[in-house]
């Protein structure tokens, strides 16, 4: 995978072509201040260069947009090597940043045909050693875009990926598409690191159950609130709230009513408060909680 070559982890997950491309507008801020588990704040129309620029803001403009509607901090998550150093700069460089570093499942097929998937794990052990690296992330399995030759490599990677975070004690973030059972096959196998979140929880109300029986933490994102969604609203309601934590996996996957538009961490409000009136729950109490568990988690934002 030549240095001039875009992975295909950025190439999939460009900003490109959507129809409208202005960010929604901000929300009404929260009461009480939660953080947002999961986002890739490094995508921007191209493949990332570390400058902090994202979507024509910087990164210090996303989080102050971010801050003044009650999000006080991000777990900003990697993919491959390049997007896990930018993960980890910026975790080094902004208080109210933690970063969460892997190779994605859809990236490890390509790294294991180029011979590098071992050097690839080793850089992303290399970053988790790092203080403000709290998780590793995002890993597991994608059996919808990879075909059955790439399997072997995502199960590997997956398997040497539980082992950095039980190895350096952090979270780890689950990439779950298509492949439910030999995630949750996979995890009580090997075992699963003692906090194990499922990143954009995909599954129905069966699987919370199992996961929330194992202990293992469910992260809702903006598609919670699609029309076509149910399976996830079934989830969210089996779901103890001592489990749940939510996310905008930005740029992607933004809430209704602004599907379609550019996601970022000033818009979880919204899922939020949707999953609050799903929870028949006051918001500020569904913050709390959800703050309390992304805590529990990850550790403190600000040292």
């Amino acid at each position: 995978m030549g240095d001039g070559d875009p992975s295909q982890y950025v190439r999939e997950r460009s900003v490109d072509g959507r129809r409208d491309v202005s960010y929604p507008p901000a929300p009404e801020p929260l009461g009480i201040p939660v953080y947002d588990n999961h986002t890739h704040l490094e995508i921007e129309d191209g493949p990332s260069t570390g400058s902090g620029t994202v979507d024509g803001l910087s990164l210090d403009e996303q989080l102050e947009r971010a801050l003044a509607v009650g999000v006080h901090g991000v777990v900003q998550a990697g993919g491959d090597i390049d997007s896990s150093r930018w993960s980890a700069w910026a975790a080094r460089s902004h208080p109210r940043v933690l970063a969460a570093v892997a190779i994605h499942p859809n990236e490890a097929p390509a790294y294991e045909q180029a011979g590098e998937l071992d050097a690839a794990i080793a850089v992303i052990d290399e970053l988790a050693a790092e203080p403000r690296v709290r998780a590793i992330g995002e890993t597991g399995l994608d059996f919808f875009r990879t075909e059955a030759d790439g399997i072997p490599a995502q199960i590997r990677s997956f398997e040497a990926h539980i082992a950095l975070a039980k190895k350096h004690g952090i979270a780890m973030q689950i990439h779950d598409r298509d492949a439910h059972d030999a995630v949750l096959e996979t995890l009580l196998r090997v075992g699963a690191p003692d906090k194990t979140v499922f990143h954009c929880f995909s599954g129905d109300a069966d699987m919370a159950r199992i996961a929330a029986d194992r202990g293992y933490y469910l992260s809702f994102a903006g598609n919670v609130t699609f029309k076509n969604a149910q399976n996830l609203r079934d989830a969210l309601a089996v779901t103890p709230l001592d489990r749940i934590l939510v996310e905008t996996d930005a740029p992607f996957l933004t809430p209704a009513p602004y599907r379609g538009r550019p996601n970022a961490p000033y818009l979880i409000p919204v899922t939020l408060r949707f999953l609050a009136t799903e929870l028949s729950m006051d918001a500020d109490e569904l913050a709390a909680q959800v703050a309390a568990n992304t805590l529990e988690v990850y550790g403190a934002f600000e040292d």
